[in-house]
């Protein structure tokens, strides 16, 4: 959770240095350590599980509130918001330019989050496509506070698709509401069939799971269907897609989803 690596104003704010949990959580098993085991599930030194549950609840109420009247500005428009997630080099924005080959005609528009530089924006930029890049400096993730700012700058067409491009990170964005319709994590075959294991919290919260650079699998060793049993032990429910931004394979399966869901979000849909 991000009041450990001080991206939430609230993380120093509050410490007492002077008070000590004493019970700590931190289980062996093995000789390993797990910090992750008290309420607040995860430990910093100096503070109470009560505390840290105290900070991230209030982070996240104010994220949710943003969150809310994101939402609900995209729902008047009938805009399919979607917050692409993964970590670094999965391929997310080589797969967002190919999307939006693919969807000419479609109105869209593209945030980009990263720490430093506007390379993502500028190549999204080049496709024709309106693009505003978010440097989040030293923050790990992407707020619904920033994503509404964003979106002052953005001219959304009615019935448009809105991309969000996450910091790369497994982690934090997993736990920020930033308004949208669905969390999409993508997952590039060279990075491991265990990462779905290994942080969960993300591919709970995605609704859609893209494993990505399948062209790849021959030359990695890797195992597709040890990839997706993984990813549904940590959500049975989650959709999967096959996909090669390269080649093209597997593109007609997530812009046939993007179509569907768009189509979900329109008002005559709920009539």
């Amino acid at each position: 959770m991000c009041t450990v690596c001080g991206c939430g104003d609230a993380t120093l704010e509050g410490q007492d240095h002077h008070h000590h949990d004493h019970g700590h959580h931190h289980h062996h098993h093995g000789g390993d350590l797990h910090f992750g085991q008290g309420p607040a599930g995860v430990e910093v030194p100096g503070m109470s599980q009560d505390r840290l549950i105290e900070i991230e609840t209030g982070i996240l109420s104010k994220n949710d509130a943003y969150a809310a009247r994101n939402r609900a500005r995209l729902q008047a428009q009938g805009i399919l918001a979607l917050n692409l997630v993964s970590s670094p080099g999965s391929g997310k924005t080589t797969l967002l330019c190919r999307t939006i080959e693919a969807l000419a005609g479609q109105p869209l528009a593209v945030i980009e989050g990263d720490q430093q530089t506007a390379n993502d924006a500028d190549r999204i930029r080049a496709t024709g496509a309106p693009a505003i890049q978010i440097n989040t400096g030293k923050g790990c993730h992407l707020d619904a506070h920033m994503v509404g700012h964003a979106m002052d700058h953005l001219e959304l067409a009615p019935a448009s698709i809105l991309f969000i491009e996450n910091v790369g990170n497994l982690v934090c964005p997993a736990a920020f509401d930033l308004g949208e319709d669905a969390k999409v994590a993508i997952l590039s075959v060279t990075e491991g069939e265990d990462k779905p294991l290994k942080y969960p919290d993300m591919f709970t919260a995605a609704k859609l799971a893209i494993l990505n650079k399948i062209d790849l699998a021959p030359h990695c060793d890797v195992d597709l269907d040890l990839y997706e049993s993984n990813i549904r032990r940590v959500n049975p429910a989650i959709h999967i897609l096959r996909v090669s931004a390269r080649t093209g394979q597997g593109m007609q399966d997530w812009t046939g989803w993007l179509a569907a869901r768009l189509a979900a979000r329109q008002p005559q849909a709920a009539e």
